[in-house]
């Protein structure tokens, strides 16, 4: 089989003047391009690089051939931009791997997908959306520590040290910031501490399959999550950190079957990701799922194909293959 690879990766991000700084943090970067020819290869079928949704566009209308595709292409400047590329493979009648449009919009909308999770009983903090600052409201927010991050964003964008906010002032001028600098709103959602911060792979269909759970080290200060103040295009700091928490057996247990209802609840297809964080309390809360997850030598994927033991090239063609089986008629 032709295997189409649809993707985005640093050097390809159509920026503008005023984009923030970390607006390309979720591409990739050509090695997990790599990594994934590798796999197809594995499999027998030959990799066809294709490149973004816009070259998917262009080549489709040139007479692009392929039986199938793995689409890890994210988009910009739009909140239906991981969508782009599945509707053109779709509209073509060419079977794509991994969750569909629908899927991937309604997941990229943190506020829907916390609505979705309460509606799965899974539990996710209390939260608010502000296009403005001068909406807040001061008697209708949840508690104190509050955390504030943009509506439509993944790969931790728009999130630094000052993202946890402890008076109605800080949370004025984080909105305020995120949405002059995003030009979207801004989630506001309580910030839960003590326990821990934790992701959660699962892969499969019919029944799905929650992978080994990680753990993610925590700034000392703030309590944020390391990895969200050290992505791309981030505010470089000399941070400290700490996990945060234990990982017992009965929390990771939680934590997968949380995972597994998130996932089948926003009907997922063969791969995502769901990030957690748990309290002082032991209970888990779910910040959000991304059914475009990276596949990048050293992400969540990778890890977890080391951590069993296994090949990640051959981890990874067993994602693939399974994607494949879903598909094919």
């Amino acid at each position: 089989m032709r295997i189409g690879l649809i993707y985005d990766v640093f050097n390809r991000y159509p920026w503008r003047a005023d984009d923030p700084p970390d607006a390309d943090a979720e591409y990739e970067p050509e090695e997990t391009v790599a990594v994934l020819e590798r796999a197809v290869q594995h499999l027998g079928h030959e990799p066809v690089r294709v490149g973004t949704a816009f070259d998917l566009r262009d080549r489709l209308a040139e007479g692009l051939t392929i039986d199938a595709a793995i689409n890890i292409a994210e988009g910009a400047h739009s909140r239906n931009r991981e969508a782009y590329a599945p509707i053109l493979l779709e509209m073509a009648g060419i079977p794509c791997l991994g969750s569909d449009a629908l899927t991937l919009s309604m997941s990229l909308d943190k506020a829907w997908t916390k609505d979705l999770a309460a509606a799965a009983d899974v539990p996710t903090p209390p939260y608010r959306v502000y296009s403005r600052a001068q909406a807040i409201e001061p008697d209708d927010l949840p508690a104190f520590p509050l955390f504030v991050k943009p509506r439509y964003e993944g790969t931790s964008k728009g999130i630094t040290a000052q993202s946890r906010v402890e008076t109605v002032a800080a949370l004025r001028e984080q909105v305020r910031q995120i949405t002059t600098a995003y030009r979207q709103d801004a989630l506001v959602e309580g910030f839960v501490a003590g326990g821990g911060e934790f992701t959660v792979a699962v892969v499969g269909n019919d029944p799905p399959d929650a992978l080994p759970v990680l753990q993610r080290a925590v700034e000392t200060t703030t309590g944020i999550g390391l990895h969200a103040l050290e992505h791309r295009g981030a505010p470089a700091g000399d941070w400290e950190y700490t996990l945060g928490g234990t990982l017992e057996p009965a929390l990771e247990a939680q934590l997968q079957r949380d995972a597994l209802r998130i996932y089948e609840k926003l009907e997922c297809k063969d791969f995502a990701r769901a990030d957690f964080r748990v309290d002082a309390d032991g209970r888990p809360w779910l910040l959000e799922i991304n059914p475009l997850p990276t596949f990048a030598p050293d992400g969540t994927f990778a890890i977890i194909a080391e951590l069993m033991h296994r090949d990640y090239d051959a981890f990874l063609a067993e994602r693939i293959e399974c994607g494949l089986d879903r598909v094919s008629p």
